[in-house]
């Protein structure tokens, strides 16, 4: 998400929380996460090959997780988890909109090309810890490891149907464990809250009342905590325009999650494809200069 006129607000969160910005409290989190580079590569199907691996590896065995539905038939599985980037998915606040136009066409200039102008928080995105923390890691700074990480889904669609602002809970992550089994260590825990129905219509998708308050559900501040603290999670991910629900106006979820130095995911679709444990997440962030994060292709496979 990319915040307007927020400034204030979350220098009030870093200067009175006490556990905002880099390194802050860092006795009392999980270790944080990440993992050795890979060696770099230069041919595209050794890539594609160390990236399959490595994803393969972060399945956990049948022993800890439910069997995925492919299991039975001896084959692995792959979910785009991305919107189609284009000018008008909608964007957290009006002003925001993307832009583009043909600069370069094969017609007259021999091949095809795009000028775009957008912000670094629109569509499927990721939210670096320099997005709300000073000093915080940006995109270039994010590991391999962090990229290639266990998913869990936790589901409250139901919920969500009937109240827009409703919010990931800790009851939630104990309700989930309790018939999944325990969130592993470096996951991404993603919300599922349906609202990827409606993203065709951006009116739907922000929730937008007759006073310009927005409603969409997102992840309760406890919630993100008890996951770094407890679970020592890499990032939350949601299928909604910001980590915190739409009704927020301090974005203590975003505060206390990048300030913990784990990233988040803005924006995600077809988590309902997806088991809800035993896939593994791929997260092609481009390492954009300086970037508090950026647009990026998100992948799973089970």
């Amino acid at each position: 998400m990319c915040l307007a006129n927020t400034a204030e607000a979350i220098r009030s969160q870093v200067d009175g929380g006490g556990r905002h910005g880099h390194g802050a409290h860092t006795d009392d989190l999980a270790p944080q996460p990440g993992g050795a580079v890979a060696p770099t590569v230069s041919r595209r199907t050794a890539l594609m090959a160390g990236a399959a691996a490595a994803v393969a590896a972060l399945v956990p065995s049948p022993a800890t997780a439910a069997p995925p539905p492919s299991a039975t038939r001896g084959r692995r599985r792959m979910q785009d988890l991305t919107h189609t980037f284009r000018v008008d998915f909608p964007v957290f606040a009006i002003g925001e909109e993307p832009t583009r136009r043909t600069s370069v066409t094969i017609e007259e200039d021999g091949y095809y090309l795009q000028e775009w102008t957008f912000y670094e928080h629109t569509a499927t995105h990721m939210d670096a810890p320099g997005h709300f923390s000073p000093g915080g890691r940006l995109a270039p700074d994010i590991t391999v490891g962090e990229l290639l990480v266990p998913a869990v889904v936790v589901d409250i669609a139901a919920r969500a149907a009937t109240d827009p602002d409703t919010r990931v809970t800790v009851e939630d992550l104990l309700s989930f464990e309790r018939r999944h089994g325990r969130i592993p260590k470096r996951a991404a825990v993603l919300m599922h809250s349906g609202w990827q129905a409606r993203a065709d219509d951006p009116d739907a998708y922000r929730g937008v009342d007759a006073e310009g308050v927005l409603h969409f559900p997102g992840f309760d501040a406890e919630a993100a905590e008890w996951l770094v603290r407890r679970r020592g999670i890499t990032a939350i991910g949601v299928d909604t325009l910001s980590l915190d629900p739409g009704t927020s106006t301090t974005f203590d979820t975003h505060v206390m999650l990048l300030g913990a130095d784990r990233y988040g995911l803005e924006n995600l679709a077809n988590l309902d494809r997806i088991p809800p444990r035993g896939a593994g997440l791929i997260v092609g962030l481009v390492p954009w200069e300086e970037g508090s994060g950026g647009p990026c292709r998100v992948l799973a496979q089970w």
